[in-house]
């Protein structure tokens, strides 16, 4: 009798056990299922709506380093290479010898013509006379001029302006004042301060390079909450399939030792 419980319970173990496998199976089926959208809409819509925010973040993000990678391009013709280029930077002192205004008027952009003031002042290293200017672009653009007006068709109010800024200059002649030289390029022009800095082009580049720190964080965030997420959905499917499995394998064997029992005292 003993002999026939027992082989009665290897039978019943080995079914449940199959039966067990066979339940398990079906669920991963279902959820796999699911997950795909084939369900109802219960499933669906989450899905559905995380997708789309985490889309639109990725999108946000890659547009930012995109814009980014224009603001270097834009930053690095109007502010980079003018820095790069400039070699104004041996230092001298400049004395104020005098200031007058040429008789032939320059051209403005086409429309008038303006008077040109120029400035000659004394180097005192170099013991030599140099034409003074504001900073390194005025010397490109108006190589003889130390103060041009703006443009304007008024002549009379054009000269107005320009004799005001020679009668400043009058007044402080002989004086002494820093001035950068740049003897290889421009040996006969001095300026008075820099325009392309070291700190005006960092400044430049700051915020495109805020603006591409910032869309690569936001796209790295957005990957690692999926990462996350998945990683979590595995974890907890993992855990689900393993109590269902253990509850409903417990019931069987708990049936079947009750059933061997029974029969044992029989």
């Amino acid at each position: 009798m003993k002999l026939h419980a027992v082989s009665l319970m290897i039978k019943e173990v080995s079914q449940v056990t199959r039966e067990v496998l066979h339940t398990v199976t079906a669920q991963e089926q279902d959820r796999s299922r699911g997950a795909d959208g084939h369900d109802g809409h219960n499933v669906r819509t989450p899905v559905a709506v995380s997708s789309v925010g985490e889309d639109r973040a990725i999108l946000l993000g890659f547009s930012m380093m995109a814009f980014s990678v224009l603001m270097f391009f834009v930053v690095g013709i109007t502010m980079v290479k003018p820095h790069i280029n400039s070699k104004w930077e041996e230092e001298d002192r400049c004395m104020l010898l005098h200031a007058e205004i040429l008789d032939e008027w320059v051209d403005c952009r086409g429309v008038s013509t303006i008077p040109c003031l120029t400035v000659t002042v004394h180097l005192t290293a170099s013991n030599q006379s140099a034409l003074l200017h504001f900073d390194e672009e005025s010397v490109l653009l108006t190589p003889k001029c130390f103060y041009v007006p703006k443009c304007q068709m008024d002549q009379k109010e054009l000269e107005g302006e320009v004799l005001k800024v020679k009668s400043n200059l009058d007044a402080q002649l002989g004086s002494t004042s820093s001035c950068l030289t740049d003897p290889t390029r421009h040996p006969g022009d001095v300026i008075l301060s820099r325009k392309y800095t070291l700190r005006r082009t960092l400044l430049a580049l700051l915020w495109p390079s805020l603006m591409l720190g910032g869309g690569a964080l936001l796209v790295g965030l957005v990957k690692l909450t999926q990462c996350l997420a998945h990683l979590s959905s595995e974890i907890c499917s993992v855990a689900a399939g393993g109590r269902l499995a253990a509850k409903y394998t417990h019931g069987k064997f708990y049936k079947i030792i009750q059933r061997s029992t029974v029969s044992s005292a029989m």
